[in-house]
């Protein structure tokens, strides 16, 4: 229930700003009006998307790995991950993108991600299908999305909101090992692993390389 709550309101959120542009413009991420203070923009954003093709693709990620979640932690604290995922994502995006005034983004990827980043974390030998035949472990997956979008951060070269995602997934992270701290001693070297793209990530950012 938790999870088709999420879909729904997402959907119904998206749907609203299809068909109303007027309210799109206004509860999408913008660097300039948040900065004006409107800060719940770093919240809707995150329910708006820019097709329906955009709003399929993250509530389906949502569907396949929010069952993970819920068995361990429950709705209630899945709930909080994704909050916490979609918050970090935008404080990320503002972050990187403070003195870029028209900077605008929409969408559940930074939610979505951290949620996809805690299910890696709390059953570390998920298998997933690459191309939907080529079996890889999940975390190699989670791995190599987070320094593609170092990459993509770096580049800036395309339309997706890569500081989001990644700023996502350090919210689903650090969310998932406060509400189970024991993961640091039983899955040492999945936690380690896991921050392996965000140690390089501050790394590059105090060198000015990002």
């Amino acid at each position: 229930m938790a999870t088709l709550a999420i879909i729904v309101i997402n959907a119904l959120v998206s749907f609203k700003g299809f068909n109303d542009s007027s309210f799109f413009e206004r509860y999408k991420f913008g660097i300039a009006p948040i900065q004006a203070g409107q800060k719940d923009r770093m919240v809707t954003s995150g329910f708006l998307h820019v097709d329906i093709t955009h709003l399929l693709f993250n509530m389906l990620t949502l569907y396949f790995f929010a069952s993970v979640v819920i068995r361990e932690f429950g709705p209630s604290k899945f709930l909080i991950i994704y909050l916490i995922s979609l918050i970090a994502g935008s404080l990320l995006a503002l972050f990187f993108h403070k003195d870029e005034p028209y900077y605008s983004a929409v969408g559940a990827s930074g939610a979505v991600t951290g949620i996809l980043y805690s299910a890696i974390l709390l059953q570390p030998d998920m298998q997933l299908l690459l191309y939907f035949a080529i079996p890889i472990p999940a975390y190699v997956l989670g791995i190599g999305y987070l320094l593609y979008s170092i990459y993509g951060m770096k580049k800036r070269s395309d339309n997706i909101g890569h500081t989001a995602h990644f700023g996502g997934a350090v919210g689903g992270y650090a969310a998932t090992l406060l509400f189970d701290s024991s993961l640091i001693f039983t899955s040492t070297l999945m936690v380690v692993l896991l921050a392996i793209p965000i140690i390089i990530l501050l790394i590059m950012e105090k060198m000015g390389k990002i």
